[in-house]
């Protein structure tokens, strides 16, 4: 008979050895298999069966908070495999990490060292306030979504009664994780938001919803502690971190010039059915829903092909560090775009706003996004040559949507091979724990002693 003490024990050593990186991504994994396995249960779809490689598809998508889908959610999931699927957006959007170690700060009311750089890697906070942090986390998640999810009823309830309820929570949820699951395909026979293009209580509310989602938790805990805290003990308001500033403003940026591109690009096209406001607020839904969430309000397969490239730039971009949204994150993208402009003018540093970036930061931004380029590529070739009827823009606009968690799709996703289908679900895997973390928990060893002084290698660059 084994010895489960000591089997337990074991366990429990093998777990504090183990890198708190490689424990992320292995939750990751495990709530995948286990979201596959109930997905897969008869009771889980509605008339028609599903695959298990559908059913992991549609795990990995909901778990990575992306919304590719090989099926309509409404029309393929049953009340119980919705619920599943909502579940494993929660904990994916969040990390399970932070739930459990929550969860864990509830009942012990105090965090280990463990537990704290665990929840640092999984939330990309700092090691200070990491308790506070956490209960923000939880708690305003949670507020966003309920409020969220009221506001959507207003709408939803008065066109489908009782049966509206359901959607808005979904929805609701789902938005704010930055998913792009929805379950209105019985709106209009097909799913997203295509129905309410026009509606800015539906478009605003979830864009509002998706926005917030992904700042970052780090952003949320800086402006309620800089902006919101001082004003209830009748103090003046302090200034945001730079952290928090760069991602506000280049987030708003981002999303001024989306909506102008979208508006104008498409004003005659795939919104051409709808009125000047109507265009104005399907812009900036769709300006908002590229950069990480996945909803649709237009068909994204009539777009312009030089709309679908702006779409790949700001999928690939994404949102903002220790959030719900994906892509190289818009630090990332400072951080190198400023690097370039800084060398072009021939300065050693790159400085913005007065401050300046440390080398190994520029390193770390460079990894990021060649590793990003070479993964989409391969995708992209491999999707192409696999699936004659793909272009190889649609090609390369799916494995974006996949690597950036965003769940956009030119109507493609249901029609590709199983070979495509497992190298999107690998995709949207690294793209939810991230290209650096992802070959950390593979390639992080001990080290083996001292390092060594290496001669200075120079070339010629450029």
């Amino acid at each position: 008979m084994p010895d489960f003490d000591e089997i337990k024990q074991k366990l429990n050593d093998r777990m504090k050895s183990t890198p708190p990186v490689r424990l992320i991504v292995v939750s990751f994994f495990l709530l995948i298999i286990v979201g596959t396995l109930l997905l897969a249960l008869p009771v889980s779809h509605k008339e028609e069966s599903v695959s298990l490689l559908d059913s992991f598809f549609t795990a990995t998508s909901a778990t990575c908070v992306t919304g590719l889908a090989v099926a309509d959610t409404f029309h393929h999931w049953s009340i119980f495999g919705q619920g599943v699927i909502l579940c494993l957006i929660q904990l994916g959007g969040l990390g399970l990490a932070t739930f459990a170690i929550g969860f864990t700060l509830l009942v012990r009311r105090k965090l280990g060292i463990r537990e704290i750089l665990i929840v640092s890697e999984s939330s990309g906070g700092n090691m200070l306030n990491m308790a506070f942090l956490l209960r923000l986390v939880l708690g305003f998640t949670f507020a966003c979504e309920a409020v969220g999810a009221a506001i959507l009823m207003l709408r939803f309830v008065p066109l489908y009664g009782t049966d509206g309820i359901w959607p808005a929570i979904f929805v609701a949820v789902s938005a704010y994780c930055n998913a792009g699951f929805d379950i209105l395909g019985f709106v209009s026979g097909n799913s997203s938001i295509s129905a309410f293009a026009g509606d800015p209580l539906v478009c605003l509310t979830i864009s509002a919803l998706i926005i917030i989602g992904g700042l970052g938790f780090v952003v949320v805990q800086d402006i309620y502690e800089s902006k919101i805290r001082p004003r209830f003990h009748h103090k003046d308001a302090g200034k945001l971190n730079f952290h928090s500033q760069i991602c506000l403003r280049v987030t708003a940026v981002l999303l001024i010039i989306g909506t102008l591109a979208f508006l104008v690009l498409e004003f005659d096209n795939s919104m051409k059915d709808l009125n000047f406001f109507e265009k104005l607020n399907a812009a900036f839904f769709q300006s908002t829903n590229t950069r990480t969430a996945g909803f649709a309000s237009v068909n994204i397969a009539e777009e312009n092909e030089f709309t679908k490239i702006i779409s790949i730039v700001l999928m690939f971009i994404g949102g903002c560090p220790g959030s719900t949204a994906g892509g190289i994150k818009v630090t990332t993208f400072v951080v190198l775009l400023i690097t370039v402009i800084s060398t072009i003018r021939g300065r050693e540093e790159s400085v913005i706003l007065k401050h300046r970036f440390a080398t190994g930061l520029v390193y770390k931004s460079l990894t990021v996004v060649s590793l990003a380029i070479v993964l989409i590529f391969v995708d992209a070739g491999i999707i192409a040559a696999l699936n004659p009827d793909v272009s190889m823009l649609d090609a390369v606009f799916e494995a974006v949507s996949a690597f950036g968690t965003v769940g956009l799709s030119a109507n493609v996703t249901p029609q590709l091979d199983w070979i495509s289908k497992l190298l999107l679900c690998f995709t949207m895997f690294v793209g939810r724990v991230g290209p650096i973390s992802f070959g950390l928990s593979i390639m992080m060893r001990h080290k083996r002693g001292g390092d060594s002084i290496l001669p200075e290698g120079r070339m010629i660059i450029g």
